[in-house]
């Protein structure tokens, strides 16, 4: 099962010409699922080898300018083109509702059912192999961050222990590799214990809005493989960080140190720095550090295949680029 990350917007609340304001699209399977929706969002999908989907879901961390004005004009462009019986279903912090309220006047009537959903931090969605849990951010505001939870995996089928205790090759291997026992034909009973390994873990990526350091983003991002912390501000704007419940690329890394995950990566950059300064900076402090661009992705494969890896383009149609998808370049960023 593929999961990947897909960075639409990793600029702070000011665009620029290489960046756009905040955006992430999460990737599993068949599954999309698009976190915050800052101006100009559609756009961005349409200009990536994504393009623009009919998306089921939308996460929003809170309601700041920066991470929603990309809602209204994406909501009319599916009308638009003749969405109609595909739901939508929109998760943010408490204050969804009547932000939907305001933005009713410019919305219209939809011709599709869009549900809102208030979530409090500490709350999960569950989704079968893997659940969606919410926690609280330190930003001044009602906000929420997200936590993508995959169970466990069962372990390696041994194929020699159950040889040796007669399972038949077919039906009963899968039902064991399953987690059920079986029963064979002379009454003995196999469970899975007796052939599989190890239970192996499923993978866990964090998304943490924008917040200041928060002992709170440590605990919910414990050993994750991915987690993508805001980086407002450099060492020398500290004061204005603390002031605006922003972070520093340090304060990410250090948040990133004490929760052991194993990548960590940088967005909500502001126009005051390049994305290497603050790479610089956080990897004093954590070494795994990214700065992702726009329509650069992160993929996360199973732990036991490797680590997470930043595809640089990874995103970008080859027509945009020269190092498009195909031919995209590997790194730290």
């Amino acid at each position: 099962m593929d999961l990947d990350l897909v960075f639409l917007g990793t600029s702070a609340s000011m665009p620029t010409a290489q960046r756009a304001p905040a955006a992430l699209l999460v990737r599993r399977g068949g599954e999309r699922l698009l976190f915050d929706c800052a101006e100009g969002t559609q756009r961005q999908l349409q200009r990536s080898s994504v393009g623009l989907p009919d998306l089921e879901e939308i996460f929003l961390t809170h309601f700041h300018a920066d991470h929603v004005l990309g809602l209204p004009g994406m909501l009319k462009t599916f009308a638009l083109r003749g969405r109609d019986e595909l739901p939508l279903t929109v998760y943010g912090p408490q204050g969804l509702t009547k932000l939907f309220g305001a933005l009713r006047p410019f919305l219209g009537r939809l011709p599709y059912r869009v549900t809102l959903v208030e979530l409090a931090p500490g709350e999960e969605l569950e989704r079968g192999e893997y659940r969606i849990e919410t926690f609280g951010l330190d930003h001044g505001v009602s906000a929420v961050g997200y936590a993508l939870v995959e169970r466990d995996r069962p372990g390696r089928f041994d194929v020699a222990a159950a040889d040796a205790l007669g399972v038949p090759p077919g039906r009963e291997r899968g039902i064991l590799q399953g987690g059920e026992p079986i029963t064979l034909a002379d009454g003995s009973v196999v469970t899975p214990d007796e052939v599989l390994g190890p239970a192996r873990r499923g993978r866990k990526l964090v998304l943490a809005g924008d917040t200041a350091p928060s002992p709170r983003v440590v605990q919910a991002a414990h050993e994750a493989d991915v987690l993508v912390h805001e980086a407002t501000f450099a060492a020398d704007e500290g004061d204005r960080a603390r002031e605006t419940l922003h972070s520093t690329a340090a304060d990410a890394a250090e948040v990133a140190r004490l929760a052991s995950v194993r990548l960590l990566a940088l967005t909500h950059v502001s126009t005051r720095y390049f994305g290497s300064e603050l790479a610089e900076e956080a990897r004093a402090v954590f070494p795994e550090t990214v700065v992702p661009r726009d329509f650069d992705t992160v993929e996360i494969p199973f732990p036991e295949r490797g680590g997470p890896t930043l595809v640089k383009a990874g995103a970008r149609p080859v027509s945009s680029s020269g190092n498009g998808p195909d031919g995209a370049s590997r790194g730290r960023g």
